[in-house]
């Protein structure tokens, strides 16, 4: 009685309808933080779910909410959810709830993501579901100014620099653009590519040798980068206008420039370096709470999503890419078959090092990326000594890590407690 109690309660503190709890004739309830927008809940109902024998009914929440509803359910130790979706960084807090999925078929599911899913143990706590990420992406005219016998879709940080370099001086002038303006993404670069490429860490490492290598790493590359960088916010319009030639952004920050000339831009994988191939995944996994009424159906609905084809419906319902191997159909729009290619690609590559967005630091968030901010214009900006730098800003990140009390997310090997600043 006291867990029906608690079940009713949340229902009513979170807005639930009986609907809400489980359609009729729905088998399984499918609770997720993602595709909220009402036309992406309706394409998921009534495209991406219509094709599962068994019933789901899709019921979309705020996090506040989601968290709230199977914190209590599996407090409990029964409820109605069957299947969780949502973010890996909110899986984490819930992974002594989830049930082991190593039993179902992985088969052209990505590797790394399903380690990820692991959360640091020996089962399969959650399968992915769909991703988004930073990408390169290049006018096809800067080419033919690759370093020799480099290869677009294998590109090392050195190669990059030296792409940049003979870019800047057959043109006339630097043709690679970063997005350093005020509403530009430059500290997820910082974040969840260039410290795993060099220091496998986004924040144990941060003041390292390897991380001070990598600085000056950027430094060269920022010498080849065109002036302008520092004003870029959506790299798409400095390719449209051809003023850069190469550059990195967000997939959704370089739409316009795939869709407008899908023949004159190319996407591809970032850049390499010491410790893999480092990128940053937003990587949404499935779950099924040890409550679940009904395991197996639930198992079945986890299987059924990672189908190719339904897969692909699910791009097009939430703009959110596949996370396994599947061949993207024509008509999708140009920007999806670009973008998607190359995420594929620096996704699936044997180097792969994913440094996934921050995990556990509330309304720290912003102080976090501003570390980043200012070692960028501290050390690149305004030339300041990148030891010294990195000694200040260490400081810095230890205070928010601490008072964050945050343990450490990949690349970072799994902490108790606060993740350390080395």
């Amino acid at each position: 009685m006291k867990s029906r109690n608690i079940l009713m309660s949340l229902a009513m503190a979170t807005g639930l309808s009986t609907v809400a709890t489980g359609a009729a004739n729905a088998e399984v309830l499918f609770w997720s933080t993602q595709a909220n927008p009402p036309e992406e809940a309706q394409a998921m109902r009534e495209t991406v779910l219509s094709g599962f024998a068994a019933g789901a009914d899709f019921q979309p929440s705020e996090g506040g909410p989601w968290l709230t509803r199977i914190q209590a359910e599996l407090q409990a130790g029964e409820g109605k959810i069957g299947v969780l979706g949502s973010l890996h960084g909110d899986l984490i807090e819930l992974s002594d709830g989830l049930t082991d999925l190593s039993d179902i078929d992985t088969a052209g599911v990505n590797s790394t993501f399903l380690e990820l899913g692991k959360l640091g143990t020996d089962q399969q706590k959650y399968f992915p579901w769909m991703q988004a990420t930073y990408i390169m992406a290049a006018n096809r005219k800067a080419l033919e100014f690759l370093p020799e016998g480099a290869d677009v879709n294998a590109l090392s940080y050195d190669q990059l620099i030296a792409w940049a370099k003979t870019l800047a001086e057959e043109t006339g002038s630097p043709k690679f653009g970063f997005p350093a303006g005020p509403k530009g993404l430059k500290h997820r670069f910082f974040q969840g590519y260039l410290y795993p490429s060099y220091t496998n860490s986004m924040v144990t490492k941060f003041r390292s040798a390897e991380a001070e290598t990598a600085w000056n790493k950027f430094k060269e590359l920022w010498s080849y980068t065109n002036p302008g960088s520092t004003s870029y916010s959506f790299m798409q319009e400095q390719l449209l206008t051809d003023e850069v030639w190469v550059v990195f952004d967000h997939t959704s920050r370089l739409a316009d420039a795939f869709n407008q000339r899908p023949d004159d831009f190319i996407g591809f994988p970032a850049p390499a370096g010491p410790t893999g191939r480092g990128f940053m995944p937003v990587v949404v996994g499935i779950g099924v709470p040890t409550s679940a009424p009904d395991v197996d159906a639930a198992k079945s609905l986890v299987t059924y999503l990672s189908q190719p084809e339904v897969q692909v419906e699910t791009l097009r319902a939430t703009n959110f890419f596949p996370v396994v191997e599947v061949a993207l159909p024509d008509d999708m729009p140009d920007s999806v078959k670009i973008a998607g290619a190359a995420i594929a690609a620096m996704t699936g590559s044997a180097d792969a090092n994913p440094g996934l967005l921050p995990v556990g630091l509330g309304d720290l968030g912003g102080k976090f990326n501003a570390v980043y901010v200012d070692s960028f214009e501290r050390i690149v900006l305004a030339g300041q000594d990148v030891r010294t730098v990195l000694d200040d800003q260490a400081d810095a990140l230890r205070k928010i890590m601490d008072e964050a009390g945050a343990p450490c997310w990949a690349p970072d090997a799994a902490s108790d407690g606060a993740c350390p600043v080395d």
